[in-house]
């Protein structure tokens, strides 16, 4: 029984004994006195009617006329006049009912008053003995308005007094609440802070627990901050703070066989060509900041794309991996408005040429990059602030202009609508833990991966329409296949107030499916769009919905504020799953990732495992699943 329940019990039995004991002692109380009054009543009135009849000539008329003149007022039951020898000389008896009152009280009362008793007298002798008995109804109906009266007053006062207690009870329910809904977030590992109430009982409880929360909340992020460090020491350039090659070539490989939004978009390599002249002329250390100071122009434009990376692949050397730029034009644009305006590159006269190419799903690493220098070169040749456009023949896409994507996009979702590859995530023992779902679409007659149309629907507006396909679709297919299925959402889609409306009502329209659907966002939308984030992840909660992230590891350290969420689950990068068995260093990173998110209670998975080697060594760090072009579901499973 709730705590509610339990105060309001109390109120109601203390309400019931105050009125019963009352009741019980005020009914019984008036009953004594009422019987002891009528008690003296009969006896004095028997003395007087004794008396006049003592001064009375004894003759039949008369003594009948007295005594029927005091029967006559009513007041009395019986009186009766009994001789000496016994014999009845006069009796009158009242058959009127005892009372207007109810039976049952009357018979719950019922008076126990003694008759009173004379003695008349004619002269010295005995004349004969009067018995009186007053009529008890007028008491039976004093003492029922009297009972009925209390009654009253007692309801009211029980009114009052429940309107009292729900005010009071609600004061204390409100903080109860709150505590109550405190204790169950960190009981599911969601570290919640509460205002203090005002309650001194209830004070101390969320004092206690807004000290544990704020204990783990510090523990998270000092650990976070260690594993940031341990990762900044093992992939990030010294001097510029941006990702050393190993970790650029990785992460680019990680993208080129993504089946998501990230298969698709631009590199660009920018050089400072003549950084040899530029470290004679300014000093090394002065060199060096002029470097840091370009990555860091780098960074701002990588972060206009989600998932953007910057890397430095040699002295004088930087690359660029920009996810879902499908808009060469817009892209030089901005490199020339990020770069070649900054007040040190006009001064010092620095020479950046820039080269691009676009990149796709199943594109060789090595020859993207062969293109790309190629390029570069070509850039170099033509001056300092050159950019060069490379093609490559794998670049051909199905349409053009945006109004041709545009009604592509929507032919496709009105007649074949969204396509969901299978892809499953198992845990250590083989067992499923959910299938990812990477959308397809019929462009040209053929199925068509997301990384092909989602920069373009980002582009047109059209990524809210596809989201909500492929929720549909989930649900769906849940429903038929009884299996849990993941599913994407874009960062476009999660802004998106309308999305997350329409979202909500289709998740309360299938109520059982909904706690089989597990929902990921990309590390980089969770971290820049962090509010609307939080919003998406309160909404769904109480669905059931797994909540999770995908390709963590660049940002990992943004994602301790995260810790109140409840996340279900957070899968790693394939740019730090890539030959794991094989390169030991980043070993202590994830290892550190897996137990972190442990005390948390998230699950952690690894993605883009490509062998069973690199599966068994995730494992062995703590990892929770796998999934990737290794992993397979075998038909016993």
């Amino acid at each position: 029984m709730s705590l509610i329940k339990q105060i309001w019990l109390t109120i109601l039995v203390l309400l019931l004994l105050a009125l019963g004991g009352s009741l019980f002692i005020g009914t019984m109380n008036s009953k004594q006195y009422i019987e002891q009054e009528l008690r003296i009543k009969n006896a004095d009135n028997a003395n007087a009617l004794a008396l006049s009849l003592s001064q009375l000539d004894k003759d039949p008329v008369t003594v009948e006329l007295l005594v029927a003149a005091q029967f006559d007022t009513g007041h009395y039951r019986r009186i009766e006049l009994v001789s000496p020898e016994g014999e009845v000389l006069e009796r009158r008896v009242s058959d009127a009912p005892a009372s207007d009152a109810p039976g049952w009280f009357v018979e719950l009362i019922d008076f126990d008053i003694p008759a009173g008793t004379a003695v008349v007298q004619d002269g010295w002798k005995q004349f004969a003995t009067v018995t009186l008995e007053t009529h008890h109804g007028y008491a039976y109906r004093a003492l029922w308005r009297s009972v009925v009266d209390l009654l009253i007053w007692f309801a009211v006062a029980a009114l009052v007094s429940a309107a009292l207690a729900w005010w009071i009870v609600r004061a204390i329910q409100r903080p109860l609440q709150t505590v109550v809904a405190q204790a169950r977030d960190i009981g599911q590992r969601r570290f919640t802070t509460t205002e203090v109430p005002r309650t001194r009982e209830l004070r101390e409880v969320v004092l206690a627990m807004n000290q544990l929360s704020n204990v783990v909340r510090l523990m998270l992020a000092e650990e976070t901050r260690k594993l940031d460090k341990l990762r900044r020491r093992l992939q990030q350039d010294e001097v510029t703070g941006v990702a050393k090659r190993d970790a650029l070539m990785h992460r680019l490989d990680a993208m080129l066989t993504s089946d998501g939004q990230r298969s698709a978009g631009h590199l660009a390599m920018v050089r400072v060509a003549n950084l040899t002249v530029l470290n004679e002329r300014l000093g090394y250390a002065a060199t060096n900041q002029f470097l840091n100071d370009l990555a860091g122009f780098l960074r701002e434009l990588a972060e206009n794309y989600d998932e953007g990376f910057v890397g430095r692949l040699n002295g004088t050397d930087f690359g660029l991996i920009l996810p879902g730029c499908s808009d060469p034009d817009a892209l030089i644009e901005a490199i020339k408005s990020q770069l070649y305006t900054q007040p040190d590159v006009e001064r010092s006269g620095i020479e950046l040429p820039v080269s691009l190419v676009a990149y796709a799903q199943g594109d060789k690493r090595g020859e993207l990059l062969s293109v790309l220098d190629g390029a570069l070169s070509k850039a170099e040749t033509r001056g300092g602030k050159a950019i060069e456009v490379a093609t490559t023949d794998a670049k051909r896409q199905p349409y053009r202009t945006h109004d041709e994507w545009r009604q592509a996009l929507t032919q496709a979702l009105s007649t074949d609508g969204v396509y969901l590859a299978h892809y499953p995530v198992l845990d250590s023992d083989g067992q499923l833990l959910h299938h990812e779902c990477p959308a397809r679409l019929k462009l040209k007659d053929a199925w068509q991966s997301a990384g092909v149309f989602l920069p373009w629907a980002s582009r047109i507006g059209m990524s809210r329409d596809i989201d909500l396909a492929v929720v549909d679709t989930a649900l769906r297919t849940i429903a038929q296949d009884d299996k849990p299925l993941g599913i994407n959402l874009s960062s476009e889609s999660i802004r998106d107030t309308g999305f997350v409306a329409a979202l909500r009502q289709r998740l309360q329209d299938k109520p059982q499916e909904a706690r089989q659907l597990w929902i990921e966002v990309p590390e980089s939308a969770a971290v820049r769009h962090m509010a609307a984030f939080r919003t998406l992840s309160q909404e769904l909660r109480q669905f059931g919905c797994k909540m999770g992230i995908e390709h963590v590891g660049p940002e990992f350290a943004k994602l301790n504020s995260l810790h109140d969420l409840g996340l279900t689950y957070l899968k790693i990068d394939a740019s730090l799953i890539q030959d794991i068995n094989r390169e030991d260093q980043t070993h202590p990173f994830l290892r550190g990732i897996a137990t972190l998110s442990h005390s948390i209670g998230v699950l952690v998975i690894g993605e883009g495992v490509a062998n069973q080697e690199e599966r068994e060594t995730l494992f062995d760090l703590g990892f929770d699943g796998v999934t990737g072009p290794g992993v397979r579901l075998t038909d016993n499973r």
